[in-house]
């Protein structure tokens, strides 16, 4: 299967689908679903006309998905008629959903691709780019676990780790994303806490509170982004901070270290510090090797080394970078952002732009224009 035909081909066959009327939504899922079908059939029927193909297969979708939608609004009808049903409690089974979905007999990573979609609200894009995965390998993960799950018994839900990776990357896509889910995921994990005596569950909720509480200055009235170091710590969030904190505090006593509570603690000195410049960073740079030793992860690595340029010095800092795959996203951004505190103008300005190029989102590319812009004028002058 050429994966790379069919990244090529889904720009062009959503649009086809835009403009024979097909709402961008509706047609972003009806493209999905032929993507899924040209993986399952091509391998043994390739098309001779490829864009074609997908083209008629998600349009058939989106009718398919239309008549659907429509069926079940004249069901919602017929229920608004019906006569008001006697008083019920208020029950939320939004947590249980996220459980349920956690199956066991799914792998982590496909239970945690399949209730970002069918309960997170997340698009199967948002979901593949917080995998760092190609969408359409993120629409067959997702595929397969509705499958495998198509002929189980939802009596035995998922573990407490599952859900809480789940809990997390919605409220990442809602901290940082297109859709607002940061407050629904803060709500769910504090449910969450009041049910799991766990100090993992008790991390992510001072995380997710640390980094809600710095939110509102995250962007600058026009939408552009505000760099941790120049956010306004005045109208940072105290409320939440000082309850992050002290949930975090709580969970660190118990002595059973975990990412979340790592993670928690870097936020935690980032907003104990009067001002950017007072940042303990030798301590952060600590924090980020226990995460390391926690995860083993890319990404961590490559905020260890942002961490590494702050305590150490930019130079200390490359030197951290050099060590990973350049092909990791935003790795070219830390890479100018390290180069500019070395002094080396040219380079930043010329990685600035390159990581503009490359920056998953308009408000990030802007940003990184405006820094290579910069940079580029002050050479001048």
């Amino acid at each position: 299967m050429n994966e790379a035909l069919l990244r090529s081909l889904t720009p062009s066959v959503l649009g086809i689908l835009v403009r024979r009327g097909a709402d961008f939504a509706a047609a972003e899922d009806a493209v999905q679903d032929a993507l899924v079908e040209a993986v399952r059939v091509w391998p043994a029927d390739a098309p001779q006309d490829p864009k074609g193909w997908l083209v008629t297969v998600a349009w058939r979708r989106f009718l398919d998905a239309r008549r659907s939608d429509a069926a079940r609004r004249r069901r919602e009808d017929l229920v608004d008629e019906e006569p008001a049903p006697g008083p019920a409690p208020a029950v939320d089974d939004t947590l249980q959903l996220y459980f349920l979905c956690a199956h066991p007999s799914l792998t982590p990573s496909s239970a945690v691709a399949l209730t970002l979609r069918a309960v997170g609200g997340l698009t199967t894009r948002q979901i593949a780019q917080a995998y760092l995965v190609p969408e359409a390998t993120m629409a067959q993960r997702i595929s397969r676990a509705k499958r495998t799950l198509s002929g189980v018994r939802f009596d035995q839900p998922g573990d407490v780790a599952t859900v809480l990776r789940v809990l997390y990357l919605v409220f990442n896509e809602g901290y940082s994303g297109d859709v607002d889910l940061a407050a629904e995921a803060i709500r769910l994990t504090r449910q969450l806490a009041a049910r799991a005596d766990h100090p993992e569950v008790a991390g992510l909720l001072a995380l997710m509170l640390l980094h809600h509480a710095r939110r509102a200055t995250r962007t600058a009235p026009d939408g552009s982004l505000v760099p941790l170091a120049e956010q306004d710590r005045g109208r940072w969030d105290t409320e939440s901070i000082a309850e992050g904190v002290e949930i975090l505090q709580a969970a660190l006593a118990r002595d059973r270290l975990g990412e979340f509570q790592a993670q928690a603690a870097i936020a935690a000195l980032h907003a104990d510090a009067p001002a950017a410049g007072e940042t303990d960073w030798v301590q952060i740079v600590e924090w980020y090797d226990e995460l390391v030793r926690l995860t083993d992860s890319p990404v961590v690595r490559l905020n260890r080394a942002v961490a590494v340029g702050e305590a150490g010095g930019p130079r200390a800092g490359l030197a951290a970078l050099a060590a990973l795959d350049d092909s990791l996203p935003r790795h070219t951004a830390v890479a100018a952002y390290l180069h500019e505190r070395d002094g080396a103008l040219t380079t930043a300005a010329r990685l600035y732009a390159e990581a503009a190029r490359k920056a998953p989102n308009l408000a990030e590319r802007d940003y990184l224009t405006r820094q290579a812009a910069r940079l580029n004028t002050r050479r001048r002058c």
